[in-house]
């Protein structure tokens, strides 16, 4: 692993054209946040090094797996960018060992591959991805998707309401959540979708509202992402009768619960 913050831009464009390049973000989004990003390919490495640090992001890189989540463990980064195809421990392996490791499960991450198919695509989701692109890609989506994420969390982070719902609450200045007292451990991602759910409770939301507003996907994006993280949500709060409601045809919504509070 190395500090790629000053990736040439010479080594950048040389790669363009395998990775779908477009010009770089004209404003700083990175604020001097670190983003680790893991690729065992370096003109993709590079590439995508030399945009982020050009918005603003201090950035690292790995090639491997191991050096991965050594990285993670020394350096904290705010946001993984992760390869699924690495050599000797896959991207997925990587994933599933960082949401299994307490101090570290709630780093977000983006997900990058070369398998375009549904179902490749999902098993990242499940695994706790918070976000996925597929090669090609676009240099200035890949960068405008993580300023996304990052916002997200500052703003959960920067709120101080409590939201109840019933048993749920959730705790936005902390970005913490627990239902009948018992923590449970979610993703960004996962509590954007909760906390969603919660602001409009007793509203039916579709999947298209819902890709809009937490994923900021355009509503026509076909994709099982909303309901593998409904699912993930539902397995996760074990309440019974389940919190979210699935409006047949349509979306979800949050129940009504006796109790519920929060703006």
């Amino acid at each position: 692993m190395h500090d790629a913050s000053s990736a040439s831009q010479n080594s950048a464009l040389s790669s363009s054209a395998r990775v779908g390049y477009s010009s770089a973000v004209g404003t700083s989004l990175g604020a001097g946040e670190r983003i680790l990003v893991v690729d065992d390919e370096p003109d993709i490495t590079a590439l995508v090094a030399y945009h982020l640090a050009k918005a603003g992001f201090r950035v690292s890189t790995a090639a491997t797996g191991p050096d991965a989540l050594r990285a993670v463990r020394e350096e904290s980064p705010s946001l993984i960018v992760l390869d699924r195809m690495l050599p000797g421990m896959t991207g997925d392996e990587v994933l599933a060992t960082l949401r299994a490791d307490q101090t570290v499960h709630g780093i977000p991450v983006l997900m990058l591959t070369a398998r375009r198919e549904e179902a490749d695509r999902v098993r990242g989701l499940a695994l706790g991805a918070d976000d996925y692109l597929t090669k090609p890609f676009s240099t200035q989506e890949l960068v405008l998707r993580v300023g996304a994420i990052l916002r997200r969390r500052r703003v959960a982070a920067t709120s101080t309401d409590v939201v109840s719902v019933g048993p749920l609450v959730i705790d936005r200045a902390h970005h913490r959540v627990s239902v009948a007292g018992r923590p449970v451990d979610l993703t960004a991602t996962e509590f954007k979708l909760l906390l969603t759910l919660a602001m409009r409770r007793g509203r039916v939301q579709s999947r298209a509202q819902l890709l809009e507003d937490v994923w900021e996907a355009a509503p026509d994006v076909q994709t099982r992402t909303v309901d593998m993280h409904v699912q993930r949500l539902r397995a996760k709060l074990g309440t019974d009768p389940e919190l979210i409601e699935t409006i047949r045809g349509f979306g979800y919504r949050l129940r009504v619960v006796n109790g519920s509070s929060g703006s």
